[in-house]
């Protein structure tokens, strides 16, 4: 079974630079304490490394 990734927003994407606010929007965080699963991909990983510091990640089966 694929693994997934629950990414969950903790800080605020307001004084973010645009492709930071475009990413969080991306990945359908859209306000603190906002909490998504997705599957796990290079692509996904890349988006949240984008915004590492305003998410956090934990990786579920």
């Amino acid at each position: 079974m694929a693994k997934r990734l629950k990414v969950t927003q903790i800080k605020s994407k307001i004084g973010g630079k645009p492709n930071q606010r475009e990413t969080l929007r991306s990945l359908g965080l859209k306000r603190i304490g906002d909490i998504i699963v997705k599957d796990d991909s290079l692509v996904v990983r890349g988006m949240v490394n984008t915004v590492a510091h305003l998410v956090k990640v934990e990786e579920i089966d």
